[in-house]
């Protein structure tokens, strides 16, 4: 079992008055990790000792917070099998998935570490015998609250980019990951000067102290309860947020498509994972003249699916997170089915341990219902037949969320449409995970807010200031 400490100030100890969280395997129920919980006035303490290291940190030459990246990122490589194994163990994520979170991780510590040094201000063209210039600074202690579906590479885009710009963080794990986070912290402390990162860990109410404390910006990707009640509470203190919340990304197929190849990308999107990634597939709207050979293949794809405990090298589907994840999820299924929707497969909670569900495929599925509406985060597929592209954008454009969008299409015309008028920060044409390394976006409505990847997120983490100097009286130096 994993037994959590936490650092504060550069000192590692156990910490947590208010008590201790334990973690269970969701594949078999075991107990894995123990974690303490902090407390508020824990939290203060995190906050506070961060800022005593934050101007030294500022300071920093640019070059040298990128070495000590790169030396991060080595101690994050040698640690890599380890963090894997905890993140499989804590959320059940198959193995090779964990491990290519982990990959992800470190190759974006690296990403940052490289591109902050030749990163700048500009010049202004002002009055030919003054100074003007903008430059960009750190903007003081960053909260980092951090989710439990792909805990390294998520955390370690947040902390790259806030730690390489010169910041120092106060980094919150999810309650349903802190072995990884504990993992990831004992690795990157390793490779930076004391007191730069700081780990506390607990539930909501340490998430919540964490987003309430005076800090200067506060980083968070979860789900978007959580991110409102983050931006609220950094509205009393004055703290830039940045948030990457819940979405119900639509899929399109277009008539014009393989419907074997279309359910192939399908299956993908919903269930990898288990269905709990940020921008899985959520609802599915397919063109009626191809619906019938494309929800057949997908019921195909779905009942081939290989069902295991993450750990075993076989296993294509493990566990949700949790059994009461799995109830939400489960519930969502069984509204929808009493209002009129079909279960082709899945759709049952099986026996025995853990808090597996299998791939659901679902017709007869209606743009109202919540199952189609809501985000779900677990394997499950619900498939709307429309009669036109333009019914199926319509239908995908209608959502309080604007995470992602795939649309599937022979069409450049149609392609053209989807990218300009579906009104989410990622749209993906004929891939639905495709895309360039280093791409951001903006997510819009209840998705978030600012930057959550990329090179801009470097920007996220630091403050322009504009300077003007001139010789005093008009003459000269």
């Amino acid at each position: 079992m994993y037994t959590v400490a936490q650092l504060i100030g550069g000192v590692w100890g156990a910490g947590g008055e208010a008590g201790e969280l334990v973690v269970h395997d969701p594949a078999d129920d075991s107990p894995v990790t123990r974690a303490p919980m902090a407390t508020a006035d824990e939290v203060g303490k995190a906050v506070a000792a961060a800022r005593d290291t934050a101007a030294q940190w500022a300071g920093t030459a640019a070059a040298e917070r990128a070495a000590a990246l790169h030396r991060a990122a080595d101690a994050v490589a040698e640690a890599a099998d380890e963090l894997a194994r905890a993140t499989t163990a804590e959320m059940g994520k198959p193995l090779a998935d964990a491990r290519g979170g982990v990959e992800t991780g470190i190759a974006t510590l690296r990403q940052y570490a490289e591109l902050a040094p030749v990163r700048g201000g500009r010049t202004l063209h002002g009055n030919s015998a003054a100074l003007d210039f903008m430059a960009p600074q750190p903007r003081g202690v960053a909260a980092v609250i951090t989710p439990w579906n792909d805990p390294v590479a998520v955390s370690c885009g947040l902390l790259g980019a806030a730690l390489v710009t010169g910041n120092v963080v106060v980094h919150k794990p999810s309650e349903r990951a802190p072995a990884t986070g504990w993992l990831l912290a004992r690795a990157l402390d390793s490779a930076l000067p004391a007191g730069v990162l700081s780990l506390v860990t607990g539930g909501p109410d340490t998430g919540a102290a964490l987003a309430a404390a005076e800090v200067d910006v506060v980083a968070q990707v979860g789900a978007t309860a959580t991110g409102r009640a983050i931006a609220a509470a950094a509205a009393t203190t004055g703290a830039k947020v940045l948030l990457e919340n819940g979405g119900s990304d639509p899929l399109v197929v277009d008539a014009d498509v393989d419907p074997v190849w279309a359910a192939a990308q399908a299956a993908q999107g919903a269930f990898a994972n288990a269905g709990q990634i940020c921008v899985a597939v959520e609802r599915i709207y397919v063109h009626r003249d191809i619906a019938e050979d494309f929800v057949a293949a997908l019921v195909d794809r779905a009942t081939a699916l290989r069902v295991g405990p993450g750990r075993d090298p076989g296993t294509e589907l493990g566990p949700l997170v949790d059994r009461r994840h799995r109830d939400g999820v489960h519930g969502q299924v069984t509204a929808a089915v009493a209002q009129g929707a079909r279960i082709l497969v899945g759709g049952t909670l099986p026996d025995g341990p853990g808090a597996f569900y299998p791939a659901t495929v679902m017709d007869d599925c209606r743009h109202d219902m919540a199952l189609v509406r809501e985000e779900t985060f677990g394997p499950v597929a619900p498939v709307v037949v429309v009669d036109s592209f333009s019914e199926a954008l319509r239908c995908a454009a209608d959502s309080p969320y604007g995470l992602a969008a795939t649309v599937l299409t022979a069409s450049m015309s149609h392609a053209q449409r989807a990218w300009r008028e579906l009104p989410v920060g990622t749209v993906k044409i004929n891939a639905v995970f495709g895309g360039a390394p280093a791409g951001a976006a903006h997510p819009r409505g209840a998705s978030g807010q600012g930057f959550g990847y990329g090179p801009e997120l470097l920007d996220e983490f630091t403050a322009v200031k504009a300077v003007h100097i001139e010789a005093p009286g008009g003459g000269h130096w």
